[in-house]
């Protein structure tokens, strides 16, 4: 990369806030990374002493690489097999999980509910009540009037609170009880013991774009998803392993059998039961979830 000490030393300082605009933005760990190495050497390119607020300009460049990018994959997910889910990251313990909002928004219930906003209203959400800029500013950033752009924010509020679920975040020991919980039930073999654990109206969905075994469907209703899941348990054999770890603020765990990574499943629970059951099974998404990511606001 080209660039000074100076570009370098800024960017490092802000790193953990740009790959968190840009990863709830697209709902991609790998896509984020290309988006803040493509705008880094935008950056190298400026004289930083002419940027009057650096944290709005360094902003500006990621989400508008980032809405860029967002467009170029809406083209490609029309051809996804079967359920797209947002790619997991793993937190880094170092984050606090007391920033509720902060832990939300990169949760994958949240970005769900992100996905079904227009590419405007995903960046103007995000930028607003996340990353709390002034609308004069996000309207600096993604090129249009500060009126369209309160518009545009209050739009994307209103979708969101009406399709948002009750969010708490969790550390790495409730993470550890809450799947622990839901294997004790799932190694009973029993499907009413499972059941018991899940939501009446429980979902499960699994994202594979057709590389790797799955339901290309979502699987709605505790007794369907009890079957299933415990059918996938027998799949795995002996040498089943579980990472247990904070996946997207959700408790979750990565799956090993058959001597090589299968994925990671991340748990929605709602008053104590699962809500949703997220199976990331696309090699692409699960590959780099290993790494601990830091984000911030």
């Amino acid at each position: 990369m080209t660039g000074t000490d100076a570009h370098a030393t800024q960017f490092t300082q802000l790193r953990p806030l740009l790959f968190t605009v840009a990863y709830e933005i697209l709902g991609s760990a790998t896509e984020a990374d290309d988006v803040l190495q493509e705008s880094y050497l935008r950056w190298a390119q400026v004289d930083p002493s002419t940027v009057g607020n650096v944290r709005s300009y360094l902003a500006q460049i990621v989400t508008r690489q980032s809405l860029n990018m967002l467009r170029s994959m809406s083209r490609r997910r029309e051809e996804y097999v079967g359920p797209w889910l947002p790619e997991p990251i793993l937190i880094d313990d170092a984050d606090p999980v007391d920033d509720v909002v902060l832990a939300e928004s990169v949760s994958t219930a949240m970005l769900i509910v992100l996905e079904s906003l227009t590419p405007d209203e995903r960046a103007v959400f995000v930028l607003r009540e996340v990353f709390a800029f002034g609308y004069d500013e996000i309207a600096g950033i993604v090129g249009k009037p500060t009126a369209t752009v309160r518009q545009i924010g209050h739009r994307a509020r209103s979708h969101v609170q009406a399709r948002r679920q009750k969010f708490a975040p969790v550390d790495a020991a409730q993470a550890t009880e809450v799947v622990n919980r839901f294997f004790a039930a799932a190694l009973s073999g029993d499907v009413e013991q499972l059941m018991a654990v899940l939501a009446p109206d429980v979902v499960y969905l699994a994202d594979s774009d057709g590389k790797m075994t799955a339901a290309r469907r979502p699987v709605r209703g505790a007794k369907a998803v009890a079957r299933m899941l415990l059918g996938l348990l027998r799949m795995s054999g002996e040498d089943l392993r579980l990472d247990v770890g904070i996946y997207s603020s959700m408790p979750g765990f990565a799956v090993h059998f058959d001597g090589k990574p299968q994925g990671i499943f991340v748990l929605d629970v709602v008053d104590g039961l699962l809500q949703n059951v997220y199976a990331i099974r696309n090699p692409e998404k699960f590959a780099g979830a290993g790494t601990p990511r830091p984000i911030a606001r």
